[in-house]
């Protein structure tokens, strides 16, 4: 943050949230350690719920105290924390704690099924097992203890008792998985980025806990079906309980996470994305029919990853109502898009963000994640995406904008853009980009970052090493995108860039279809916005006032209906009220209090938006509008206002590059490894970089999992 005894101040501040949120999330999984445990049972949970319990809330109150208001504190002062840090701290010098943590990603596994995993990641996995290990023992051993005097009172066999047993723990410890399983994908997550994450860089820990709450799921689900077969109460399976459980919601939600789990599988992920995607949304189902088989009670142990991606998932279909300003296209000679928007001055984003974008008039249920390629700090009112034609979406929209006579007007909505909460790329003396075809794009926002940064500061640059990989010769003209097309030509005397590129599949040089970029103006609506964060520059404090505030609206709502509905008639019993009807007005209270906290905090920034929208109008009437001559012309690429990178780059025909033999010769360097393109790839570099002792090499893969 600033010098100076407010920047001081700011420090101390910064410190003591990132202390206070570490206690509390020690608590917290103290807690999930301690819950299979007889004291916790016997003792802590009794006496938590007779000084908590009341009138208003009942059980769920004290399942809430316990288990959602921690997160949701966390997610606040997360929330608190990274404004502070994007108002004060441009160099992120207070994250220097969680980053010694989360930055440790020398990659230790780098094959199936687990993918690259680095020390850090390997270390919280082994925990997270062991806790889940440590549960289902804990609540077996329990369990089993009374399993003779049950299978007495109810006439079983004393093994017939221990696999209903067995079953019951399967379930007490999925919930333990089905807890942490939506904070991943979370894309605008506070806590996330509080230590250092994105949701897209989470996504694997999704599938991870995916597969093991489906797997034990699955266990809990079929245990109690041979239970009940071999006791001949196959009947159950049709019981819906109005006090206890109900068996029929639970299978519900099984069959919906069955579905879903077997179309996530890779291969049909991969080839059947569209069955992927849909089928995913049965998650609405499973959470629904989970709250009815356990109760909403029961359910506020993994309430607060579940809010908090509600919250989230609102305001992007929020941000996704409205269309934004499309003001160009440049079509490359490799079949390759630069879509360019009008950008509100006040978005800032970091390099390496992505934005999700929808274009209705080839699908409007399609959304596709895609590199933001310009640099905020460069390009104060524009956002730039680079697409390349590779799939049935990607083909569809190179076709409408490369054809001879091109669509001049080009709706597109957007969510986003979402990026890594630090970038702080000057830490480090060298910076090795490792880039296999349209991988190169997230280079693209990182060297154009180091540009702004050679001729803005004093401060010593790192020196760049490109290693790209491209198919065909032609490819090459993607080079021509890490300078952007602007008024101001950067000064580059600064930058020590080097390139080297290797075509793959050809041994000859072909320059005929690469003599010219074709650019097209588009000409937006006038209901079009310039794109800009949801929740305005102040995104991050609104976002901890609607968690805030939309659970006190949620306490609120659930205490008046239970202190004057359901207490006159249950009395916190739990057996006269129906469980379903009062889980039934929890969820619905649960939307209603995000809804209306995320809708006004939406309204609020959208009117401020609409001024500096109103600005832009005002310009774009005052600046005549390009005849229709004009809407389409050609630029020769050696003849760019800004000197081609590509008379620097060293090209590498027929040949793959020597990935180990590079790395070696930096050993000796504090460098930072960065790779993006497919997964062969990423696998080999990390490989290489977990074979190397030196501990002055860091690295990172910048790829999207789905």
């Amino acid at each position: 943050m600033g010098s100076g005894p407010s920047g001081a101040a700011m420090k101390l501040v910064a410190a003591a949230m990132t202390f206070l949120s570490v206690v509390v999330f020690l608590g917290y999984m103290m807690i999930w350690s301690m819950k299979s445990t007889n004291t916790f049972y016997l003792h802590w949970w009794p006496d938590v719920l007779k000084k908590t319990s009341s009138t208003y809330l009942g059980e769920q109150g004290t399942n809430t105290l316990i288990y959602a208001f921690p997160i949701l504190f966390i997610a606040t002062i997360g929330s608190l924390y990274l404004h502070l840090e994007k108002k004060y701290d441009h160099d992120h010098s207070t994250r220097f704690f969680i980053s010694r943590i989360i930055l440790l990603k020398r990659p230790v596994i780098t094959k199936a099924p687990l993918g690259i995993v680095s020390w850090t990641e390997l270390t919280f996995l082994a925990m997270f097992v062991a806790l889940l290990v440590w549960s289902m023992y804990s609540y077996t051993h329990n369990m089993f203890a009374f399993a003779a005097l049950e299978a007495a009172q109810e006439k079983f066999q004393v093994w017939e008792v221990e696999l209903q047993s067995a079953a019951l723990s399967l379930g007490l410890a999925g919930n333990t998985c089905l807890a942490f399983l939506f904070f991943p994908v979370t894309r605008g997550s506070s806590i996330l980025q509080f230590v250092g994450l994105t949701s897209e860089a989470s996504i694997k820990y999704h599938i991870w806990l995916g597969n093991i709450t489906m797997v034990i799921f699955t266990a809990h689900g079929l245990s109690y079906i041979t239970y009940w077969s071999l006791t001949h109460q196959i009947s159950q399976m049709l019981k819906w309980d109005k006090f206890v459980v109900a068996n029929v919601a639970g299978e519900i939600a099984l069959l919906a996470g069955l579905v879903m789990w077997a179309t996530s599988l890779g291969r049909i992920r991969r080839r059947l994305f569209e069955i992927f995607y849909y089928s995913h949304h049965l998650y609405i189902v499973f959470v629904i029919f989970y709250v009815f088989h356990v109760g909403f009670a029961e359910s506020c142990l993994v309430l607060p990853g579940f809010y908090l991606f509600l919250i989230d998932r609102y305001l992007r279909s929020l941000q996704s109502q409205q269309k934004v300003r499309s003001v160009a296209a440049r079509i490359l000679p490799c079949e390759t898009v630069e879509l360019n928007f009008s950008k509100s001055s006040g978005l800032s984003y970091a390099p390496t963000s992505i934005a999700f974008i929808n274009v209705p008039s080839i699908s409007r249920i399609q959304w596709h994640p895609f590199t933001v390629t310009s640099n905020s700090n460069m390009d104060s009112d524009k956002l730039s995406i680079v697409i390349k034609r590779e799939g049935g979406w990607s083909h569809k929209l190179y076709q409408i904008l490369s054809s001879p006579s091109p669509t001049n007007r080009l709706e597109v909505a957007m969510e986003g853009p979402y990026g890594p909460p630090s970038t702080n790329f000057t830490r480090y003396e060298r910076l090795v980009l490792v880039s296999g075809g349209s991988g190169i794009t997230p280079f693209i926002s990182i060297i154009r970052e180091i540009i702004f940064k050679s001729n803005t500061t004093s401060s010593k640059t790192p020196r760049i090493h490109l290693i790209c990989a491209f198919k065909k010769y032609v490819d090459l003209a993607m080079l021509d995108l890490l300078l952007p097309v602007s008024g101001t030509t950067p000064d580059l005397s600064r930058l020590q860039l080097q390139i080297e590129a290797y075509i793959t599949r050809e041994t000859e040089s072909k320059t005929e279809n690469q003599s010219s970029v074709r650019t097209i103006l588009l000409r937006p609506n006038p209901s079009d916005r310039p794109v800009s964060a949801v929740l305005g520059p102040n995104s991050w404090l609104w976002l901890g006032a609607i968690i805030s505030s939309s659970f006190i609206i949620f306490l609120i709502l659930i205490g008046l209906l239970t202190r004057f509905y359901i207490y006159p008639i249950d009395d916190n019993t739990n057996m006269k009220y129906p469980v379903p009807a009062s889980s039934a007005f929890n969820m619905l209270f649960v939307c209603i209090a995000i809804t209306i906290a995320a809708s006004a905090a939406f309204l609020w920034n959208k009117r401020e938006n609409a001024k500096e929208t109103s600005q832009i109008r005002t310009t774009d009437v005052s600046t005549p509008a390009p005849s229709p001559t004009s809407l389409v012309y050609e630029t020769e690429l050696e003849s760019l206002p800004h000197q081609s990178l590509r008379q620097a780059t060293t090209v590498h025909l027929g040949q793959r590059p020597n990935l180990k033999k590079i790395l070696s010769e930096y050993k000796e360097e504090k460098v930072g490894v960065y790779v993006s393109g497919p997964r062969t790839m990423r696998q080999e570099v990390a490989a290489i970089c977990s074979s190397f002792s030196a501990d002055n090499l860091h690295f990172e893969s910048i790829s999207f999992s789905w």
